[in-house]
């Protein structure tokens, strides 16, 4: 009696035990969904940022992975992973019962967890998201539940798939593809069986085989071995087929992909328009696009060649030179040169900006042009100048010279300072103003000066991408084409954006042709003549401001318009020993002529269109010259004393750099540091650094 009333009460408490598990189990069941969301390491593809022959490599951003179908991998690879992490993968229900109870008891014991999970449990813990990698039993259950579940929902194949592309092979490989290439330089489908069974042994141990030498060799030989035989184990090979694989060569691991040259700058401009065009830094970083830019590779070494082989030794490092290429038809920006990214935090080319000097007068021209007047129109040239809004300050010409009532071919080719005050008089600043807008200079870098009647002078900032867009609208008839460095996008899905830059009239075409002509005669006879190509014609337009604190040259042919400045990060007069203060006729069109010569060679000598007849003379051609050849300059723009209460563009590099404190031995122009270094005034201090947009001088007159 008492025998079977124990019995009674155990079948009773183990039933009851039963019952409570099972109530426990269908809860856990029902509170324990599929994620709905996957990891973002999980499913991320990195993105490739090509050069304009979108095969050339400039960067890789993010996570090396390339998603593959299951098709694409071939059956003895798949084989591979099964025989190695889960032989009975397509019979199991996505736990393995020996596996898991030895993971448990690992946990519970505090030993470390053993293996035994299956591909459908590995994939669970590294796809979704909500797992975390702790060592705990709550964790281990959600897994287990999610897998079952996951078996249950979703085929074979769709978790195998997964699992590839997926899992970390070392080498800093995401998925199988990617460890294709890492370790036999490859795709996939075209590894061979005993490739495929050393991608499953790298599985277990990647950073141990990803380069194995000595005894991690020996330790990756025995386990790629053991994998190759169950593989014979599994069906998936022939004793004879596995007897004839030999252990494979792997290639030599690749370095960090590292950024080189203009590289870290061609990033940032992509990603910084990448941005503006609606990508996100995740879809960049994680969304598997390829990025074709507008830069050539050869004319991006052109123009670092162009600018290093042409400075002198001795050139100080506080000088900065930028330099840019546009494709007038397009707005592609082809080609810069941006400085040395390890010596200062912005580039020359796209980021700093200088005063304009003379080089913003062709805009007056151009404004001109396209509000009735012409070439034959007279102003006056004569020095000095005084003008209504600042009778008590009178503008200057270069040395004083006076030139009468001068025509504008005139005016352009001597860069007459006082006759561009008289045009814009006549034409009208705000006109002016909104010309060079629409031929490429952003308003919000020309409003602070519009009202000045220097204004015309070039006392605004622009940089060097900004002036060489801008000249490009007169070489292409007059439609300003926006200046942009993505030519293309190929996202992960195959869908692909290709980029409309938007074009804009900005002035008439006769006008541009006009415009083009004065410009010519500044090469030819003019100021400019350090850039002529004697191959074919160009047109240009040197700037220099007072104390030659910023020299230019601009100029352009049909196919290629290209700006050059030169400044110094202390905001000091731009000096070069042996070469004495610059203008913008010296180094900066040498430069430009040194880029061009290279980036011309071999193209075909386009002519420029013919000017009106308007007025047409001899003047047009070579003038008389009797006066000093030096270039005009235009009046600095003195930084303004720092307000406490104001605040920087952040989007912007300040006018100056940071004093040029311990920046260490020059690295790209190799010159031996001048000891000439002075603390930076107070106002220039890196706590106190002025923004872009400082007032202009009183208007001289």
């Amino acid at each position: 009696m008492r025998k079977r009333r124990w019995l009674r009460i155990s079948l009773i408490v183990g039933g009851s035990g039963f019952l409570v598990l099972a109530a426990l189990f269908g809860i856990a069941w029902a509170m324990t969904p599929i994620p709905d969301s996957t990891q973002k390491d999980a499913t991320a593809q990195g993105s490739v940022i090509y050069y304009r022959d979108g095969k050339t490599v400039i960067a890789r951003q993010g996570v090396d992975r390339r998603t593959v179908e299951l098709a694409k991998v071939p059956e003895h690879v798949r084989d591979a992973v099964i025989a190695a992490e889960n032989r009975s993968f397509y019979d199991d229900s996505g736990v393995s019962a020996k596996g898991t109870t030895r993971a448990l008891w690992s946990t519970l014991t505090g030993q470390q967890l053993q293996g035994g999970s299956t591909i459908t449990q590995q994939l669970v813990r590294n796809y979704y998201s909500g797992l975390s990698q702790e060592r705990s039993i709550t964790r281990k259950f959600k897994e287990i539940m999610i897998s079952i579940k996951v078996d249950q929902s979703k085929s074979k194949d769709w978790v195998l798939e997964q699992y590839l592309n997926t899992i970390y092979y070392g080498r800093g490989a995401n998925g199988v593809q990617a460890a294709a290439h890492a370790y036999f330089g490859k795709d996939v489908d075209e590894l061979g069986v005993a490739q495929g069974a050393y991608l499953a042994a790298v599985i277990q141990q990647p950073s141990r085989f990803a380069d194995p030498k000595g005894a991690d060799l020996a330790a990756a030989e025995v386990r790629w071995r053991s994998i190759v035989q169950a593989m014979v184990e599994t069906g998936a090979l022939t004793p004879g087929e596995a007897a004839e694989q030999r252990f494979p060569k792997l290639t030599a691991p690749k370095k960090p992909f590292q950024l080189k040259g203009q590289g870290q700058y061609m990033l940032e401009q992509v990603t910084a328009e990448l941005n503006r065009r609606g990508y996100t830094d995740e879809d960049i970083n994680g969304g598997g696009l390829r990025i074709v830019t507008t830069f050539d590779k050869k004319l991006m070494e052109a123009a670092e060649r162009a600018v290093k082989e042409t400075l002198p030794e001795a050139t100080p490092k506080q000088v900065r030179t930028g330099l840019a290429a546009v494709d007038p038809a397009n707005g592609e920006v082809v080609a810069f040169y941006g400085g040395s990214p390890h010596q200062t935090e912005y580039d020359n080319a796209f980021s700093a900006k200088v005063m304009a000097g003379s080089t913003f007068k062709p805009y007056t021209l151009a404004a001109a042009l396209d509000n009735g007047f012409d070439l034959s129109t007279r102003v006056n040239g004569n020095s000095p100048m005084r003008v209504a809004s600042a009778p008590d300050t009178p503008i200057p010409n270069d040395s004083g010279r006076s030139y009468g009532l001068i025509n504008l071919v005139s005016a352009t080719q001597n860069s007459v300072n006082t006759a561009f005050v008289d045009l814009a008089q006549k034409v009208g600043t705000d006109k002016v103003a909104a010309t060079a807008t629409a031929m490429g200079i952003p308003a919000k870098q020309l409003d602070p000066h519009v009202a000045a009647a220097t204004f015309p002078l070039g006392v605004a900032s622009v940089s060097a991408v900004q002036n060489a867009s801008g000249f490009s609208t007169l070489a292409n008839g007059g439609v300003h084409m926006e200046a942009h460095v993505v030519k293309h996008v190929t996202r992960a899905d195959g869908g692909k954006d290709t980029i409309e830059p938007a074009a804009t009239q900005a002035v008439s075409k006769q006008a541009a042709a006009d415009a083009t002509y004065a410009m010519r005669q500044v090469v030819q006879y003019g100021t400019g003549t350090a850039a002529r190509l004697y191959d074919r014609p160009v047109a240009g337009k040197t700037g220099t401001t007072d104390d030659s604190k910023s020299v230019w040259f601009n100029g352009f042919t049909p196919q290629l318009a290209v700006a050059v400045d030169m400044f110094r990060s202390d905001n000091k007069p731009v000096t070069v020993p042996g070469y004495g203060v610059q203008f913008g006729g010296q180094l900066p069109a040498q430069i430009w002529r040194a880029f061009m010569t290279e980036a011309m060679r071999g193209e075909p000598v386009e002519d420029f269109p013919e000017p009106s007849g308007l007025g047409y003379t001899s003047d047009y051609s070579a003038p008389e010259r009797d006066y000093d050849e030096r270039p005009s300059t235009t009046p600095t723009r003195q930084p303004e004393p720092w307000d406490d209460g104001g605040e920087p563009e952040a989007t912007e590099p300040p006018f100056i750099d940071d004093p040029p404190v311990d920046q260490g031995p020059e690295e790209e122009q190799g010159p031996p540091e001048q000891d000439t270094d002075q603390p930076a005034p107070p106002d220039l201090q890196p706590s106190a650094r002025p923004d872009d947009s400082e007032a202009d001088p009183a208007p001289l007159g």
